[in-house]
């Protein structure tokens, strides 16, 4: 068995929280899906400990911390540009060199056992969304939408697992759409067909539920995992800081 987690950004209450329920289970290998930072208070906190998982990709944050941010909110720009500041080299100087290093070293893609990994999709690993509107549009037979989710399942073999929307769910191939609840919190994939899989997020749940997501990979078997985690801690460290606006934490409230 495997953890699969995507998208921590920053949030080490939530990461402790994830962390020991993966210990519980005996799961000593985790695979994280990106975006280490960005939106949180403690990106330092989150990169060390991802030091330590067996892989690690690339997220658009990840990325936009190393190289340059293009396309973000200002809601979101805030904290990367904080986080840049904070990963300077100064008094921290070969500490933070080396957390530098390790996010630009971040590899894009990994195949396993007839898996795609990637954090955003097959054709723009970091950047790309697969949502629940393309599905919905290429039902309609909408040929952007259709020929959008057509690319994307060409390069899978059988089941290609992400993060970047934080919204956990199956994608089918014949553009059907499932959440993590509609499934009982449990997907087997079915020999033969092509799925696209959303682990959640650990750090910042958008689908109204407050509590950190992952999912256990085991063979087959794909199980989410939700986990109630001192969000008020995550907020109010946030709120501290007067360079990350202050939504970043509202969200965390909500679920959003």
């Amino acid at each position: 068995m495997k953890a699969l987690v995507s998208d921590i950004h920053a949030n080490l209450a939530a990461w402790e929280a994830v962390e020991k329920d993966i210990k519980s289970h005996g799961i000593t290998e985790i695979y994280s899906l990106g975006d280490l930072v960005g939106y949180g208070p403690q990106p330092v906190e989150i990169v060390d400990a991802a030091m330590n998982f067996q892989l690690n990709l690339m997220g658009n944050h990840d990325e936009a911390v190393v190289f340059e941010p293009v396309g973000f909110n200002y809601r979101a720009l805030t904290a990367i540009r904080w986080t840049k500041k904070l990963m300077e080299p100064g008094f921290f100087g070969l500490k933070n060199k080396k957390r530098m290093s390790f996010l630009k070293a971040l590899k894009l893609t990994h195949r396993e056992e007839g898996c795609l990994f990637v954090h955003g999709s097959p054709r723009e690993p970091t950047t790309e969304y697969i949502l629940r509107g393309d599905c919905d549009n290429a039902q309609s037979g909408y040929p952007e939408a259709v020929e959008k989710m057509k690319q994307i399942f060409s390069a899978i073999d059988s089941v290609c697992v992400v993060g970047h929307t934080h919204i956990p769910c199956v994608m089918g191939e014949d553009f059907s759409y499932r959440s993590d609840r509609d499934l009982g919190y449990e997907f087997t994939v079915e020999k033969g067909r092509k799925f696209v899989l959303n682990v959640g997020s650990v750090g910042q749940p958008r689908d109204g539920d407050t509590r950190a997501c992952y999912v256990i990979w085991d063979g087959p078997k794909f199980i989410w995992r939700r986990i109630e985690y001192d969000v008020k801690k995550t907020v109010a460290l946030i709120r501290a800081i007067k360079e990350i606006d202050s939504y970043n934490a509202d969200r965390l409230e909500k679920g959003q």
